[in-house]
């Protein structure tokens, strides 16, 4: 490592620091694996294929994502494995660019990342009461208020809160406890795809994903696209929401196991993507093969209503499973945002108060707090929240991911002498791929005739939360003027 390098590591992130170091390969694999699979993907296979005119669409598209994403992979690979600190993206773009791009670049992906948990929570309430509220109609008897036309009932909200304080007790408790619960849920999620690829075997078949592309009109969304290259590209512009979840895998680096090996560690995060990309192809392949796919979409949920008229037992399995889903990257994205909090208040871009470890326990307090707050309003919020949010998430993410992307090509140059245990698979081209492929996707989702552009509520939250950043570095600011 030159000295330059050792220079800019805060002290506490050399050696121990209070965070506990239990984290294994494995770990971080399900983190990064749950944290992508688990954002809803029971809920909206069906819309994939109606917004790509079909399963061939839906499938190309996540086939492409994938392969886009993958030089990010690499990207956050490379340095992760270099300078392993929870919340290293901060740490990343202010080696290279200074503490303002780095601060605005944490304080978006804390955006980007952080928002997942209150979507989390929306997605629990909505299939309680939606769902569950057909077998217990109990479960709708008590209207509290409507929101953007979507209604609330206490206790879909209450079962919503119950998932939400798990999740939350396990992130005060340390990142093991967590890991722990990542790995059941991620086996439980494996176990529906091999149902459904059991029925789609024994009940469905190839043709019926027949025709490659037809319009069709869903319960909740319809076919713009008007040929099978236009389908492709409307579902293509939605992936990187899908894949969102990878980077959960380095914002814990401090917490990885004593020996562990940093050149495999490199690849678990690009085995991640490809694990999730293998997932939702046959995920979608399954789902739009077990009865003619333009039957399939016309329900709503079609991926738990179709179950529901194969066989009953299947389709409660499939629910409970998608209930739980959603704690995978609640749980992922909870612990990634306090560690990029946490980073940030350790350079004095947010108050001291948020670079606070337990003692006992090795988890950041203040981080915690604040991320509790925002996961349990969640489940008040209505499922009309969950578009906008998604939009708002996808770009903060992106941004991220791409302004790491520029550092890392950056300090190739700057840091020659960087120990680099794992590089990005052809050098300098395959970071420029990766420069290249955050920026298109930024294009897509901020260029007004782009068909994924954010609608003016979703720009009202990016600039409130920015807004929010400006106040508390000003606060940190002045605090340390006043030192």
């Amino acid at each position: 490592m030159s000295n330059h390098s050792a220079e800019k590591i805060p002290a506490e992130n050399n050696g121990s620091n209070g965070m506990k170091k239990t984290l294994s390969l494995w770990n971080y694999f399900t983190i990064g694996f749950g944290a992508i699979i688990g954002t809803g993907w029971v809920l909206l296979v069906g819309d994939w294929m109606i917004i790509g005119g079909g399963p061939t669409a839906a499938i190309i598209a996540f086939a492409v994502g994938a392969v886009f994403l993958l030089p990010i992979g690499a990207v956050f690979g490379e340095l992760t494995a270099a300078i392993p600190i929870s919340g290293g993206i901060v740490e990343y773009v202010d080696r290279t660019y200074g503490s303002k791009v780095s601060y605005y670049t944490g304080w978006l992906l804390a955006l980007g990342n952080g928002i997942l948990c209150p979507w989390e929570a929306i997605a629990i309430s909505t299939l309680v009461s939606e769902k569950f509220g057909d077998f217990f109609p109990v479960l709708r008897s008590v209207k509290l208020y409507t929101i953007l036309g979507a209604d609330v009932y206490l206790f879909p909200t209450l079962i919503s809160l119950c998932f939400a304080v798990y999740v939350i007790r396990l992130n005060f408790k340390g990142a093991s406890s967590a890991a722990k619960l990542q790995a059941f849920l991620t086996k439980a999620l494996l176990a529906g795809m091999v149902l459904a690829m059991g029925i789609s075997l024994f009940k469905g078949g190839p043709q019926n994903i027949q025709p490659l592309f037809s319009k069709v009109t869903g319960p909740a969304s319809s076919t713009e696209a008007t040929g099978l290259f236009a389908g492709i590209v409307s579902v293509l512009v939605m992936t990187p929401f899908f894949y969102a979840g990878f980077d959960t895998i380095p914002q814990q680096a401090e917490e990885a196991a004593e020996g562990l090996d940093w050149h495999k560690f490199g690849r678990i995060i690009s085995l991640a993507l490809l694990a999730s990309g293998g997932f939702y192809i046959i995920c979608i392949y399954s789902f739009g093969s077990i009865i003619p796919w333009t039957e399939f979409v016309k329900s709503s949920v079609p991926a738990l209503a179709c179950l529901k008229n194969i066989n009953i037992v299947l389709y409660v399995v499939m629910l409970c499973i998608a209930t739980m889903g959603p704690m995978g990257p609640m749980n992922s994205f909870y612990g990634a945002t306090t560690r990029i909090m946490l980073a940030m208040g350790r350079k004095g871009q947010l108050p001291e108060t948020f670079s606070r470890l337990d003692p006992k326990k090795g988890t950041p307090i203040t981080a915690n707090i604040l991320m509790s707050v925002l996961t349990l309003a969640g489940p008040f919020l209505g499922k009309k929240m969950l578009v906008p949010l998604t939009n708002v998430s996808a770009l903060a993410f992106i941004f991220s991911c791409t302004m790491v992307s520029f550092a890392c090509l950056k300090m190739r140059r700057t840091e020659p002498n960087l120990n680099r245990p794992y590089k990005v698979p052809g050098g300098k081209i395959g970071i420029g791929a990766a420069c290249a492929a955050g920026s298109i996707i930024i294009g897509l989702l901020v260029v007004p005739a782009s068909p994924a552009a954010l609608k003016p509520v979703e720009w009202v939250i990016v600039f409130g939360w920015l807004a929010i950043g400006l106040l508390l570095s000003i606060l940190s600011g002045k605090k340390k003027a006043r030192a």
